[in-house]
């Protein structure tokens, strides 16, 4: 049984590092882009999909509305997702300044609302270029330009950019951030690799002829989340080499960490939820290599208690995975300016274990609750 356990546990450690050496590569593909001196000439439309965000929209909005791209080639849509505060009534006092209110009345209970509120807004758009992002992001003045001018020189059809969470109060937000950035990364690797697997809707750019040919949402519209890496899945299987990954700080789209462990854990079941989803079976395998890798380093840490043979194990496993993690992530925080983070990697790999292997468990449960709904 020893050497058996020992076998499994190291292959699954070869798998992972082999993983990690990938993206690795794939984020290092990506290039920054050339600074842009031309005329713009892409309408574009900003969609925002909003529900109960009174503490946040307006800070939103008034960065959206100081975007240096041409304010004639600029539309800005947003949602109420029937909020049961003041949201709609902050959306409405922009109006004179051109931001536009769509309020969804549906009186049958859907499942998807975030996915219908963007599809309504889509089909009322007059933009080429849907540029989504939430209720809650904080921009700077070039993010619009900045991703137009990635779209307009590259002839892409689908663009993820880069989000960050910032403004942390406490050593939980700061894993967060550090975890997060991880996520982001591996996004950008599978692009910079040619394979486009996974992206966040919070800064995500797509052709509006490109979201029609593939039927928009339909197919994928049963589950409330999804609306980033389920479409870009879709897009991906017709438009593999002609999805690109915006590797430009002016493209960063800041929001902020989950305060408390409950909420957290909820975001990351909605996440992990998608996964039933997707039609890769190559990025359904490689999610469970790495979630089996996770079990082997909690199986061993428990029978290193009874067999010193297993802590050994267990060290070894988890060296690698330190050494290898902070190889991926260093370029990455580097990148977002935030590469202090890195030290904090020791802490969070203890935690990460436990957490990823019950989000694994609970992610593919049927139902949970966002936005004070019980959906799945």
């Amino acid at each position: 049984m020893t050497a058996l356990l020992s076998t499994i546990s190291l292959l699954l450690t070869s798998v992972y590092i082999f993983l990690l050496v990938y993206f690795i590569k794939g984020w290092a593909s990506l290039r920054r882009p050339a600074v842009y001196s031309g005329t713009f000439s892409t309408k574009v439309t900003v969609l925002i999909a909003a529900r109960n965000e009174e503490d946040n929209i307006r800070l939103t909005i008034d960065d959206l509305l100081a975007q240096d791209y041409p304010k004639e080639l600029t539309e800005i849509i947003i949602v109420d997702d029937h909020s049961t505060d003041a949201t709609a009534k902050i959306i409405r006092s922009y109006a004179d300044r051109g931001v536009k209110l769509l309020q969804l009345n549906e009186d049958q209970p859907l499942n998807s609302y975030k996915k219908k509120a963007i599809a309504t807004a889509i089909a009322q758009s007059t933009g080429d270029l849907m540029v989504a992002t939430d209720a809650d992001c904080r921009m700077g003045s070039k993010w619009l330009s900045s991703v137009v001018s990635y779209y307009e020189n590259n002839n892409l059809v689908m663009i993820s950019a880069p989000v960050s969470y910032f403004q942390e109060r406490t050593l939980f937000e700061y894993l967060q951030t550090l975890e997060f950035a991880y996520l982001i990364g591996l996004g950008a690797s599978f692009i910079g690799n040619k394979r486009a697997s996974t992206c966040n809707g919070a800064n995500l750019a797509y052709r509006k002829d490109i979201f029609n040919e593939v039927g928009g949402f339909k197919g994928i519209d049963d589950l409330a989340s999804g609306d980033d890496e389920l479409l870009l899945q879709k897009v991906a299987a017709l438009y593999p080499t002609r999805i690109g990954f915006l590797k430009q700080r002016d493209a960063i789209v800041y929001t902020h960490a989950k305060h408390t462990l409950r909420s957290f854990l909820k975001q990351r079941r909605r996440w992990a939820s998608k996964s039933v989803k997707y039609k890769d079976k190559r990025i359904v395998a490689l999610a469970v290599s790495i979630w089996l890798f996770n079990v082997s380093l909690l199986v061993n840490a428990g029978l290193s208690f009874y067999n010193i043979f297993f802590l050994k194990l267990f060290l070894t496993q988890f060296l690698l995975k330190y050494l290898f993690e902070v190889a991926f992530l260093l370029p990455i925080t580097t990148f977002l300016k935030r590469q202090g983070l890195v030290l904090l990697l020791l802490v969070l790999i203890p935690f990460h274990i436990v957490y990823f292997v019950y989000i694994g468990l609970m992610g593919t449960t049927r139902q949970y609750e966002w936005k004070g709904r019980i959906v799945k």
